[in-house]
């Protein structure tokens, strides 16, 4: 008969009668509301509560008792999967809090706690840990909470710290007597410190958790195996099972009797000080052998507390045995201990692993949590976020899911986000993150770009022309062609090109008195955007006069050459970038908010956009459901492990320019030490048989607005065994929210790959090149002499020796360019480098040369105009894998145009850079051939297509 069924008092209320405090380890929000847990307080003399992440990942990820808090919180705020568990976390540990308040006021602050744990990411970061639990004690606010922190080396000198700043701690992860020892010499240390500093320590409580059963789990084990293997002490070794966990315990509890006792104490509790109190923690029998409360009957003393889980709770409450037992056999503890010593079991060897388990296992219940709360917060937000579907073949998938799981047991999140370069390379790629965080900045900025966009509006500019290159002008460019003109505001246009004819173009475009010129250059000495700004500003002065500097504004990095430009030629402003932002990760910097601003899009819905592609790839968002994670694994793992290191790019007709974002992105992230991707931007989707087996696929696909064929031809490609990620952005504005999400995606890519992300080791060289023609040109008047292999009707072909000796075998242009085509392999790709007027017939003249040579070759294709893509591809071609069959293409300008205060023309400019990249690309053992277009440019064209047709 139990206690119970006899009318007897209810063993749990009788712990009080040997002044031990039951408290339990578990806490859930229906069962305060319900009023579960008050019924405890009330019946079983209940007097705490602590949680861990287990407990709150089995509260938070099944059922439905957060719904209605986490719609509220997701419908008002933009957070992370972390912030969000904790908001739902603390409003727990308050209510229960408030159910328990009275027992901590009738105990005088002895119990009466509910504890919240520091995140278990920091169990090895001490100052980490300390500011955690200081700013979880702020937090909650609440005098009966109990933060959490693991007795870990590193967290040892926290709960000093955090004991001398007047939080109640609940230390735990105690195995050993030697880490308890450590743990209360820091409780004592910490209220010393206080009391040297002429502050109370009244009201601060400590709880040692000292976990038990399984260090039982743990040498029965042992024991089993050696008895299983006939081990010659098989019967001492049996006579330990279950017993050593008790007798460890026992022994922490003499040595705190022995420490409560010294003058050093009695100090401290004369000035009023509660002592630490051992917490008996995983106290739920494992083996069901023993007694389902053997952890709770033989471990009953005075000053203690038990946290029990529920089931174990029931059970004492029905059939616990009250008696001190904590104090009894004391001799009998310590030779059980001795016994194990003798018997070769290592118990501390084993508190040693119970340790590190311990951390590893609460990070791994953390992150299911985190999970879990990612996974709801997914689904609530709906169509508020982009959403993602991967078809990968089961190979490339099961090396996806070991990647993502490597990123979770390595923290590779937490350490992106703490900037740790050895992701990388471990040099400099901690000092180019700070793209991280900039949407935060700029919307705490919001204000001053809003009343710059209403200054813009005042002055009624008709247009504005962006003077840019790379990462200064291909971010804006999707802005501009993704959102087109808003009423009252100026039409922006983009131009990063030193083409004369382009040039021209868009000077047609424009009506100079109603102009704003954006000049964009980061380092403020790039060649483009300086010469652009002298062409455009010495035209503006024959219109505007002395008032030409008040229709330019500069967005530079401070301290930069154009910064000093600006100030001398009385721009109307400048405004700044961050020196920790490279070009091609500055989109969401001033490098794209100015141009955004100036053509009056709507910031703030956008920059919230942009944050959730943060909040998606936070810290806290476990691998497998960060949404960058995901997919620069998929992007990495298979270029790495697979050959696919084409990554084709498709967005909806409504999105996309995105693609020509991205290819600079990916190639100059990646393409260097001979890795990296290759981005395959806008080429047309084909039928399954024409790829090979080096493509990745991606679709970035508008709901509002898809395209049907495009549907249909991913579907196909899907259907084949091809790799397809399916990006859905549900609206427009969420463009913004993929450019941090890609930006994040490549950094997790580049570490997979093994490079460093963030440099651009090869682009610097076509400049040097570019440099030293354009200088000769200044000083003789005249280019270097340059002399084509072969020529035939209105093409000249030029090469370097090296590939002018493969070549030379034909004499005419479709011999020479059959050769040169027939280089491609399968792995490979070819890419058009067109160096003229980048306008609808050039470009619908590429895509179809491109399409011809993808289909008749079978190799992935792209697809450039120079120089613009020398600030963006151009870093892969030279830099990265040698796959690239190379046809560079070059006119005759029909137009050319001075850079004012300079000998060289524009076409001059041009020229030489074509000259520099294919010197760069000949030193680099790539495989390029020139061809240039004398005469008529339409004509040369149509015959160059002809003639790359019969080559293939």
């Amino acid at each position: 008969m139990t206690a119970r069924e006899s009318g007897g008092e209810n063993p749990l209320k009788e712990l009080a009668r040997y002044d031990q405090s039951p408290w339990l380890d578990f806490i859930q929000r229906s069962y305060t509301e319900n009023g579960s847990l008050k019924k405890l307080v009330e019946e079983d003399g209940l007097k705490g509560v602590t949680s861990n992440p287990a407990i709150f990942q089995k509260a938070m990820g099944q059922g439905t008792d957060y719904d209605a808090q986490i719609r509220s919180v997701l419908e008002h705020r933009i957070v992370d999967a972390g912030t969000l568990y904790e908001l739902l976390a603390i409003d727990d540990i308050r209510a229960a809090a408030k159910v328990l308040y009275p027992v901590y006021e009738q105990t005088k602050g002895v119990d009466g706690y509910v504890s919240l744990e520091v995140s278990p990411y920091l169990a090895r970061d001490t100052e980490g840990t300390l500011h955690e639990a200081l700013r979880l004690w702020k937090a909650v606010d609440a005098r009966n909470l109990m933060i959490k922190i693991p007795g870990t080396d590193e967290g040892v000198p926290a709960v000093k710290a955090a004991i001398a700043q007047g939080l109640s701690i609940n230390v735990t992860l105690l195995f050993s007597i030697d880490a308890y020892k450590k743990v209360l010499e820091a409780y004592i240390a910490g209220l010393e410190e206080r009391l040297a500093r002429g502050e109370s320590v009244k009201g601060i409580a400590s709880v040692a958790s000292f976990f038990v059963s399984r260090i039982d789990v743990k040498i029965d084990k042992e024991i089993d195996t050696r008895v299983a293997a006939g081990d010659g002490e098989a019967a001492s070794l049996k006579a330990l099972r279950g017993k050593v966990a008790i007798a460890n315990a026992k022994m922490a509890y003499e040595y705190w009797k022995e420490v409560t006792a010294s003058p050093r104490w009695k100090k401290l509790a004369d000035a009023g000080a509660h002592p630490q109190r051992l917490l008996w923690a995983s106290t739920g029998t494992k083996d069901k052998s023993f007694s389902d409360v053997l952890y709770v009957d033989g471990l009953i003393g005075p000053e203690t507390v038990n946290t029990i889980p529920p089931a174990t709770f029931d059970a004492f409450r029905d059939h616990g045995k009250v008696a001190e037992t904590l104090t009894q056999d004391v001799a009998g503890a310590r030779k059980v201990l001795a016994e194990a010593e003798r018997l070769g079991l290592d118990l501390d060897g084993v508190t040693t692993t119970l340790v590190d388990e311990g951390v590893a296992s609460f990070a791994d219940a953390f992150d299911d949590l985190l999970g879990s709360v990612a996974a709801k917060q997914a689904a609530f937000l709906g169509k508020k976020v982009t959403s993602t579907a991967l078809k990968l073949p089961a190979d490339l998938h099961k090396a996806v899911d070991a990647e993502l799981e490597e990123w979770r047991k390595a923290g590779k999140v937490r350490r992106l986000w703490n900037r740790d370069a050895t992701l990388w390379t471990g040099q400099d790629e901690a000092s180019w993150l700070k793209w991280l965080d900039i949407t935060d900045d700029q919307i705490a900025a919001l204000s001053k770009f809003e009343e710059f966009q209403a200054e813009v509006k005042a002055r009624g500019f008709r247009d504005a022309l962006l003077l840019g290159m790379g990462g200064s002008s291909l971010g804006p460019e999707v802005l501009a062609q993704t959102f087109g003109k808003h009423e009252g505001f100026p039409h922006l246009y983009v131009l990063d090109s030193t083409d004369p004819q382009q040039i021209r173009d868009f000077e047609k475009k424009i009506d100079i008195s109603k102009t704003l010129f954006i000049v964009s250059s980061k380092s403020g000495g790039t060649l483009e955007p300086n010469i652009l700004k002298a062409y455009f500003f010495d035209e503006a002065k024959k219109v505007l006069g002395d008032r030409a500097g008040s229709h330019f504004v500069a967005v530079t990095d401070p301290g930069s050459h154009m910064e000093d430009v600006a100030k001398k030629d009385g721009f109307w402003k400048i405004f700044y970038g961050e020196k920790q932002i490279g070009g091609r990760y500055s989109v969401l910097s001033d490098f794209g908010l100015v141009p955004a601003a100036i053509a009056g899009l709507p910031l703030r819905l956008l920059l919230e956009s942009a944050l959730y592609g943060e909040k998606s790839c936070a810290a806290s968002v476990p691998p497998a459901r960060n949404a960058g994670v995901v997919l620069g694994s998929v992007l990495g793992v298979a270029a790495r492990d697979f050959g696919r290191d084409k990554v084709t790019i498709i967005a909806s007709p409504g999105i996309y320019d995105m693609g020509a974002w991205l290819e600079q992105l990916l190639a100059e992230s990646t393409g260097k030490e001979g890795r990296g991707l290759i981005p395959i931007d806008d080429e047309t989707i084909g039928r399954p048989d024409v790829y090979g087996k080096d493509r990745v696929f991606i679709y970035l696909r508008l709901a509002e607005d898809p395209c049907p064929k495009q549907d249909a031809a991913f579907a196909a490609l899907a259907e084949a065994g091809e790799p397809v990620v399916t990006i859905e952005l549900h609206e427009r504005r969420q463009v913004l929210e993929e450019f941090f999400r890609w930006e994040f995606a490549t950094a997790v890519a580049g570490s997979i790959i093994g490079i460093n992300a963030f440099n651009q080791p090869d682009v610097e060289a076509s400049k040097i090149e570019t440099k030293k023609i354009t200088t000769a040109y200044n000083e003789t008047g005249k280019l270097p002499p340059y002399e084509p292999f072969a020529k035939d009707g209105p093409f000249a072909f030029y090469a370097d020796p090296k590939n002018a000796a493969v070549l030379k075998g034909g004499t005419s242009a479709d011999a020479i360019l059959k050769a040169h085509f027939a280089r491609a392999k399968a792995g490979d790709y070819v890419a058009l480098l067109a160096y003229i007027d980048r306008d609808t017939a050039t470009r619908e003249w590429i895509q179809t040369v491109r399409l011809g040579l993808r289909d008749a070759l079978k190799v992935a294709t792209a697809a450039e105009f120079g120089p613009r893509f020398q600030h963006s591809t151009g870093q892969a071609y030279k830099g990265g894998p040698d796959t690239g069959v190379f046809l560079q293409i070059t006119c005759d300008d029909a137009v050319n145009l001075p850079v004012p205060g300079e000998k060289y023309t524009f076409g001059i400019v041009k020229e030489a850079q074509a000259r520099g990249d294919m010197e760069v690309l000949a030193e680099r053992g790539r495989r390029v051939l020139r061809v240039h277009i004398h005469g008529d440019l339409k004509s040369g064209l149509e015959k160059l297509a002809q003639d790359i047709a019969r080559a293939v």
